[in-house]
Parts: structure tokens; sequence; C-alpha cells
């Protein structure tokens, strides 16, 4: 097939999953990248300099409606939503038409996602139950996609594509547990009045929906109105990110078959207005017909597809490398040993690390072996167990939710080095045993 085929719109529109994937991959690595800065940074001569960036306050005055926040506050809570706002993105996509549209295929990545939640707050609790450190019970149930999908690719092309999709399935599902923990369990004092702004913009959402709007420009005002509301409210401004994105169309103007006979309409009117090789700024005509084409590729791609593949880059390659640039800043000095044995800490490594491998690879097999789900193709429980413990690099949601449950800095930084300690261990020993199962027929 020709590379000019492969990036044809109608390719785009039937692989979202390995364009997901390659951005993902991407993405890690400047996220990687990011985190080493933070810690580099934060343990250097400048290290007051790092903390003092982000307690900058920035003022937004709104004819009198002033929001003032730190420079930290504006990420987690502003930019984050943003983030959010993809993953309710995926998580509808999904649950519409990807692995987790029926039970049966749903089936595997579920239980793999609660064993892998239960168990990983299980042990958390048990060495902070009744102590300071109770709260980050949630802390350990996070998986972060992006660090292990970097990973997967870094595996090489022997990675079995099933494995990919049902971690990623998994993640999907685990993204949804996080959320709901968020607003259920890490939630503020509630405004109810904000909290009824915020539901009557939901409402007024839904019936942009219904009446088919599609501009991604009113989603977008109305989006921003909705997370204002929420951020007044007391529930997590985050959780308006998810919300908003349940209420984005997912259908297109025209369908496939009219897409396809108008598009092969305009492209032979396009080979006969010139010759091969014109630049088509010289050819009024040719101009005319792409810009046709162009608005055909608009009208079949949904406003959710639409937000995805605009959204995608700048997740993938500012939001979340800002974040981990901003929280993933641990001082390792003579406290590092004491914070590493604390029982937060203790807590997250073993909760991410054994709690996660154990959790999914014990509940996926229970399920395999009951018949509620089938073993992916090609894919050994060697495999399969090695995904779990790949799972344990909790980094992006884990330290977004320390920063819920934890407001004192002291217990903050010995969570981070828990989350840091336990995602690299995961990291390093989940990619020996994937390979170990790799080289297995």
């Amino acid at each position: 097939m020709k590379k000019n085929e492969l990036n044809s719109p109608i390719e785009r529109l039937l692989n979202p999953l390995q364009e997901f994937i390659h951005a993902e991959t991407s993405g890690g690595i400047v996220l990687i990248i990011c985190t080493i800065i933070a810690l580099i940074w934060a343990n250097s001569p400048f290290a007051d300099s790092y903390h003092h960036l982000w307690h900058t306050y920035i003022t937004f005055d709104f004819g009198g409606y002033i929001l003032k926040h730190s420079l930290h506050h504006w990420i987690n809570d502003g930019l984050m939503v943003i983030f959010f706002f993809v993953v309710g993105l995926e998580i509808k996509r999904e649950l519409l038409v990807g692995e987790l549209s029926s039970a049966k295929r749903a089936a595997l990545p579920v239980a793999g996602a609660l064993g892998g939640m239960i168990l990983p707050a299980l042990i958390y609790f048990y060495f902070n139950a009744g102590k300071e450190g109770a709260a980050g019970w949630g802390i350990p149930m996070a998986t972060d996609i992006a660090f292990v999908v970097g990973i997967m690719a870094l595996l090489g092309s022997k990675f079995p594509f099933s494995l990919k999709i049902f971690i990623l399935a998994l993640a999907i599902v685990d993204d949804i547990g996080a959320v709901m923990v968020i607003a259920i369990f890490y939630t503020a004092d509630i405004s109810f009045t904000a909290l009824s702004i915020g539901a009557g913009i939901i409402l007024l959402l839904i019936i942009f929906n219904r009446l088919g709007v599609r501009s991604l420009i009113v989603y977008t005002i109305t989006g921003i109105a909705l997370w204002l509301a929420f951020l007044e409210s007391g529930v997590h401004a985050t959780v308006a990110g998810v919300l908003l994105a349940f209420t984005i169309p997912v259908s297109s103007r025209i369908n496939t078959i009219k897409f396809t006979a108008e598009t092969k309409k305009l492209l032979d009117e396009f080979d006969k207005s010139g010759e091969h090789g014109e630049n088509v700024l010289t050819n009024e005509a040719r101009l005319t017909i792409v810009q046709s084409v162009e608005g055909n590729c608009e009208k079949i791609l949904t406003p959710l597809q639409r937000f995805e593949h605009m959204l995608h880059p700048w997740v993938a390659f500012f939001i979340m490398p800002v974040f981990a640039l901003a929280n993933a800043g641990v001082t390792i000095g003579s406290g590092f040993t004491d914070a590493l044995t604390n029982p937060i800490s203790t807590g997250i490594i073993l909760g991410l690390f054994f709690g996660k491998q154990l959790g999914i690879f014990g509940f996926s097999f229970i399920a395999i072996r009951l018949g509620l789900a089938s073993k992916p193709e090609g894919v050994n429980y060697t495999k399969m167990y090695g995904a779990g413990i790949l799972a344990g690099i909790g980094f992006t949601m884990s330290l977004f939710i320390a920063n819920l449950a934890f407001p004192s800095e002291e217990l903050l930084n010995i969570a981070k080095v828990g989350v840091l300690t336990a995602s690299l261990i995961s990291g390093i020993v989940g990619s020996i045993v994937v390979k170990a199962g790799l080289r297995k027929v």
C-alpha cells in the first residue's frame, strides 16, 4: 500500500487505535524526559526556583469574578480537565464501539481492572488504616497508560496486538474507576448552588446533542462554563471534563456510502481539472474540489472523533509533560530513606507493584477459568502476568490522586516517593517478564 493511502482520511477513520498508540508512545518519551528534568531540578542548587515557580499565583478577573490560584493549581485543576475530557471521550468510544461495547468483549478487561483496583487499595489500607495516611488509599489504584504503551513499543513488534488491546481496555476501565473515586471520595464541601448550575449546563449540553448541534466551538464554550461551575461546587473540576465528554455527539453528518461516492466523484473531477504535478494554488478548480473533499471529511468524522484527533497531541506532548514537570519533583535527600519506609510509601509501592499484578492476573485468570472471558489470541499467561506488572506504573493518575488526598506537603512528598519508586520497579520488572513471555511459543 502506498504511503499516501495510509494517510488517507478513511484510513485515519478506521484505525483510531493505531493513532492512539502512536501518540501515546511518543508522548510517553516526552513524559519520561519531563519527569527526569523535574527530579534533577528539585535536587539541584536551583531547587528553590522549582518550588517557587509552581507556587506563583496567577489571577484572572472577569468583570469582578476573580479566579486566583497558584500555577500548580491551574495545571492540576485547569489543564488536567482537558486530559480528563480526552479520557472521557476514549471511555465513551470504547463503550459504544470498542472493547467495552459488549459484555463478552468487556469481561476480561473489566475483571482485570477490578482486581487491579481492589487489591492495591486493600494493601494500602492494611498499612495505613487509622493513620495520617489513610486518605491515600486511592493512589495505588491507578495505571498510567502513556508510560505502559511507551514500554510496549520499546518491547518491539513481537508484542501481541491482542495484549495491547487488553491493556488499553483495562486502562480505560481503570480510568472509569479512578474518576468515580475522585468524584465520590475526594470531594471537598459541596456548594449545591454551583452544583445545580453545573447540572443545568449538562442538561443544556444534552439538548445541544439531541438537536444535532455539531459545532466544536459551542461545546468548548459551554464546557468552560461547566468547568467553572464545578470549580466552585466542591466536586473536583476534572470530573467536569468526563461529564462533558459524554455529551459530545457520536453521529456523522453523512454516512460512509455517501462519503465514498461523493469523494470518488470529486477526485475524478480533480484528476480532469489539470495536469499531474500541477500546484493546486495555480488551479482554482482544483482548490475548490480539495475544499469540498475536506468538507466531506469533516462531515463523516463525528464531533467526538474530531475532538480526539485535535486534543490528543496537546494532551500527549504538552499537558501530561507539564503535569509531570510540576508534580514529579521530589527532593532526594537525607530523609529519602525515611520517606521510602513510611507506611504511606510502603502501601503505595506494595499496592502498585504486588497489588496490581496479583489483582489483574488473579481476577483475569478466574474469569477465564469460569468461562466468563476468553484469553487474548496469541497470549500466554506469562505475557498476561507481565502486563499486570506493567500496569503497576501509576504515575500521572496516582500523582493526581495524591495531590487530592494530601494537602500536607510532607505527606504528599512521601506519596510521590512511593509512586515514583513503584512505577520504576513495575516498569523494569514488567518489561523483563513480558520479554520472557515473548520468547515462549
